[in-house]
């Protein structure tokens, strides 16, 4: 056992002398191992951040939260999507006799121009009933949302994102203020909370919320009723699956959709929305990581070639080893050190690397980036088994050298 120890720092020894002796030649055949595990450990950094994120995003839907869309319908063998088959009244059902809903808010959006003196943003209108605000968990951090009475009598009242409220009216409080959208004028009346974008890709702090009532008479005519969703949301998470379903079949009946017929609306809950980005990140980051292995390959590809190189180079000095005692497991073993040393300082280049581009990414995307250890171990763990496996060929031809041809090589 010690001598076998003897003959493995023996071997590192002559493979540190080897590596300091041609630092360029080294620099350069870690270059791909170093890459590699940089792009592995920075991928896996990327992937963790953005389904925190997305996570975080899912959750700001609010407490339990779920969507209902309207689903194109196909009419005369083409597909109808001019209008909406959802309306207020399936809110009100869907509030009124669904046991595990809590609450219920049809909306309608369209994209608008606000305007306050000379200033004015592009931004999106969403008419909502005042239980939107509580199924979202959308709080004011100044002024306050609209009375009932506001609602039912459609006054002209706007509750301002922060993006929104921020290229309007700057550091000055919008609260009191008028704004003109179209050819109406709003007071505002409270500016929201922060809440970053949704999973959906919209910005929810550039927007302007307002009584659907008010929506529908000033900025966009619709059907009686008509709605582009319903939000809704469960009276706990455990209760968020028959929520889904008691929404389904309540809408299934009051739109008369026979059995066995396509539904013309979508409810998606939390869970599901949270599934499927699961599910794309996990497709994207295992391409990413199979993109950042073959970068490993390459890596060992640069270790096995240099490896025979440097056996060609050292024919001399291997029959000189072998002609005063050495034997063939002693240099296949010193040449396997010496690639998995080179695979290793590549490894340690690379984790520094991949820390250093986890920090500036995460400076630059705002997102909670750390180095994942496991990964890390791993990446370090595939470097290593990279420099053995490559490193075994050149090790193997330099252990079978016939020492009396080694010697007579100049």
């Amino acid at each position: 056992m010690s001598s076998t120890l003897h003959a493995i720092l023996s071997s590192l020894v002559i493979a540190l002398r080897a590596v300091t002796r041609n630092k360029l030649r080294a620099g350069l055949t870690t270059l791909g191992i170093m890459i590699g595990v940089a792009a592995v450990v920075t991928v896996t950094s990327l992937a963790a951040g953005a389904r925190a994120g997305m996570m975080e995003q899912v959750a700001n839907l609010g407490s339990n939260a779920m969507m209902v869309f309207p689903r194109s319908s196909r009419a005369s063998g083409a597909r109808d999507t001019s209008t909406s088959k959802l309306s207020e009244q399936d809110a009100k059902a869907l509030g009124r006799e669904a046991p595990s809903i809590a609450a219920s808010s049809p909306f309608l959006r369209t994209s608008v121009i606000a305007i306050y003196e000379g200033n004015n943003a592009t931004t999106s209108a969403v008419g909502v009933r005042l239980e939107y605000f509580q199924i979202r968990n959308w709080k004011t951090k100044n002024g306050s949302t609209w009375s009932t009475s506001s609602e039912n009598l459609g006054e002209k009242v706007v509750v301002l994102g922060a993006d929104t409220a921020s290229q309007l009216f700057g550091p000055i409080d919008p609260v009191g203020r008028v704004v003109r959208i179209g050819k109406s004028t709003f007071r505002v009346i409270g500016v929201l909370e922060e809440k970053g974008q949704s999973p959906f890709g919209q910005n929810q702090d550039e927007i302007v919320i307002m009584p659907i009532t008010t929506l529908r008479s000033t900025l966009m005519r619709t059907r009686a009723g008509e709605v582009h969703g319903i939000v809704l949301s469960a009276t706990s998470p455990e209760t968020s699956e028959q929520a889904k379903r008691q929404a389904e079949l309540i809408l299934r009946e009051r739109h008369r959709i026979k059995e066995g017929e396509e539904d013309d609306f979508e409810v998606f809950s939390q869970s599901q929305i949270q599934a499927l980005q699961d599910t794309i990140f996990g497709y994207l980051t295992m391409l990413l990581i199979g993109v950042a292995a073959v970068s490993l390959l390459v890596g060992g590809i640069g270790v096995m070639n240099i490896m025979l190189v440097s056996v060609a180079e050292r024919t001399r000095e291997i029959g000189i080893r072998m002609a005063i005692g050495a034997r063939e497991a002693d240099i296949l073993v010193q040449f396997l050190v010496e690639a998995i040393v080179l695979s290793l300082i590549g490894g340690a280049l690379g984790t520094l690397l991949g820390f250093g581009l986890i920090k500036g990414f995460a400076a630059a995307l705002k997102w909670n980036m750390t180095l994942d250890m496991a990964t890390l171990g791993l990446a370090l763990g595939v470097s290593s088994a990279v420099g053995l496996a490559f490193g075994f060929l050149p090790a193997r031809r330099a252990a079978r050298l016939d020492p009396i041809k080694a010697l007579g090589r100049e």
